[in-house]
């Protein structure tokens, strides 16, 4: 039988691994990038001087298609302009030191492109897995992974995470810009500018600005080929500076198309309000995750509107966190996730 992807093997993805701190994870990550059947790749390891053994892991693997480079921090959007200054692929990939791919990852994206000649962005669902790699039974699914406007990918983000996307390097080019932030001319891609400690928001801006400012389409493929590592172990106040950081972009977005994107400031500023709240949930901030909620829908009502059924879940979690007593609402909590994912299994499917 033929391989239907045997036409895309001439193309070269780069895939950049910005790495800080992430020593626990990073060999695993590595792995599952050299365990793709896609295999015309080159991995670019950017080591953000990271102050653990992060680098020394990396080092570990003896494979020619990996190239460490090491610079003074600059944060995730540092690294990764860093990562694809070095790219020499024809496609350009994102990959989280703490994430994981599937195998087939690589390769059904690559066939995706090279299928879709006005697709700039091929992305993915993602299933969340915990600390140790294990599944948690939740998934990242967007509403929408076709026709997406500039105002959905302001809105809502449906590429997801970082590690979720596969860029045509023609993409990049088209939203490239110069800035010296360091002392030296560089061309970027992502702003290094919006750059949060402990929170990041960069991602958001760079599909918004692909989406709005050039002719290249946003779609995804409906499978969870993505492994997103949640951090359970975070604070309600990095919930809230995330927050921040994505308030800038939504400012800075909505100022580079004021007609396109202006009417949608306060609604995409609900959402990630909603956004927050859901986060407080799984941090077991009751009062924070209500009063995110008011916010939310007193910014702007169509939230509500357009995705009821998220919006009423996120705001019933919310009131039974800050009402219900802890065992209860943890054996509550449980049947809520095995009802959630069993649903988004369903959905995957139909959508496949």
């Amino acid at each position: 039988m033929s391989n239907p992807y045997s036409s895309s093997q001439v193309k070269k993805v780069s895939v950049v691994i910005p790495v800080y701190k992430a020593e626990k994870f990073v060999a695993a990550t590595i792995q599952s990038l050299l365990d793709q059947t896609y295999q015309n790749f080159e991995a670019l390891i950017v080591d953000d001087g990271s102050p653990d053994h992060s680098v020394e892991v990396c080092q570990q693997f003896n494979d020619p298609r990996i190239k460490i480079i090491q610079q003074e921090n600059r944060g995730l959007p540092g690294a990764r302009n860093t990562g694809i200054r070095h790219a020499t692929g024809d496609y350009l990939s994102l990959l989280d030191a703490d994430d994981l791919w599937l195998p087939e990852k690589l390769e059904k994206h690559v066939h995706h492109l090279n299928s879709s000649p006005n697709v700039g962005i091929s992305f993915s669902y993602s299933a969340f897995i915990d600390g140790e790699g294990q599944y948690t039974g939740i998934y990242q699914i967007p509403r929408k992974i076709r026709g997406i406007t500039p105002s959905y990918a302001l809105c809502r983000n449906p590429v997801g995470n970082g590690s979720c996307a596969v860029i045509r390097r023609e993409t990049l080019e088209d939203i490239k810009f110069q800035d010296d932030i360091y002392g030296a001319v560089e061309d970027c891609y992502f702003d290094e500018r919006l750059r949060f400690a402990n929170a990041d928001a960069t991602d958001l801006e760079c599909w918004t600005r692909i989406a709005t400012h050039t002719h290249w389409q946003l779609e995804g493929i409906p499978e969870a080929l993505t492994l997103y590592r949640v951090n359970s172990g975070g604070l309600s106040a990095n919930a809230l500076k995330q927050f921040e950081a994505i308030e800038r972009v939504i400012e800075k977005s909505c100022a580079s198309a004021p007609e396109i994107l202006g009417p949608y400031k306060d609604l995409a500023r609900a959402y990630y309000m909603r956004y927050v709240s859901r986060r407080a949930v799984t941090l077991r901030d009751g009062v924070m995750a209500v009063d995110m909620m008011h916010q939310a829908l007193a910014t702007n009502w169509r939230i509500l509107l357009e995705e009821p059924r998220r919006t009423l879940l996120t705001m019933s979690a919310a009131y039974l966190l800050l009402l219900t007593p802890q065992p209860l609402y943890s054996r509550l909590e449980r049947l809520a996730f095995k009802v959630t994912g069993a649903n988004q299994k369903r959905q995957m499917t139909v959508g496949s």
